[in-house]
């Protein structure tokens, strides 16, 4: 029965969700599962931002690309993108353009 207990402790172990420090939310939240930017912003990014901060940054870049018209594969749109997303975690938020009209 030992070895029944270890197993199921063990696989409820690793299904925990990981948390970490927010640095968006200011409050301990799920951390995400990978690392969602490649190099070391990402490394960053995947110890101090959580789940819900990630899905806010998405919803803001979406809009960055929208109000911009950007194309992210263009070298100057994806370093544009990777500064706002810099600013809105580490560096005091990324603003909205001044055209910007929420729906």
């Amino acid at each position: 029965m030992r070895g029944v207990g270890a197993s199921a402790d063990s696989r409820y172990h690793s299904q925990m969700a990981r948390t970490v420090q927010c640095v968006y939310l200011k409050r301990e939240a799920e951390g995400l599962d990978y690392l969602p930017y490649p190099g070391e912003l990402g490394k960053r990014i995947y110890d101090h931002v959580s789940k819900e901060a990630w899905a806010q940054w998405v919803a803001h870049q979406t809009m960055l690309i929208n109000e911009h018209r950007l194309t992210p594969i263009e070298p100057k749109a994806r370093a544009f993108l990777v500064q706002e997303m810099e600013k809105f975690f580490f560096g005091g938020g990324s603003a909205k353009p001044k055209e910007f009209v929420p729906k």
